[in-house]
């Protein structure tokens, strides 16, 4: 039984080192305050490119978690997380101003100047 227990142990070890997947990982702390200066277009600017770098991260972590997957059934190591890839850390900042910034859209009541400054998406036909 103690064995058992101990080969349980051994082969646990290298898949708690793998990466996380992006949506497992949760937001740092970030305060909004640095972000309730901005302006509304400040706001959505910053918040598009928030959004752009965490689907960038995102599928570098997903990589990552892959990479950690395969060197643990071939070698029984994560790989991706011993040299580096892992980039679990950035994400978690990412999420965190995505979400301050979006408490500050809120403080600011930005949501409604934000609808009404989108361009409306019109069809037209031409028979």
């Amino acid at each position: 039984m103690k064995n058992n227990l101990i080969v349980i142990a051994m082969l646990a070890l290298p898949v708690a080192g793998c990466a996380k997947s992006p949506d497992s990982i949760s937001p740092a702390y970030v305060s909004e305050v640095g972000y309730q200066n901005w302006s509304c277009a400040q706001l959505s600017e910053e918040a598009g490119r928030l959004s752009t770098a965490l689907a960038s991260a995102s599928v570098q972590q997903e990589n990552a978690r892959t990479n950690d997957t395969v060197g643990v059934i071939l070698i029984g190591l994560p790989v991706s997380s011993l040299s580096g890839d892992n980039i679990a850390p950035e994400i978690a900042r990412l999420k965190g101003e995505t979400e301050a910034v979006r408490k500050a859209s809120m403080f600011k009541s930005c949501g409604s100047q934000n609808a009404a400054a989108r361009p409306a998406i019109t069809t037209s036909s031409t028979n």
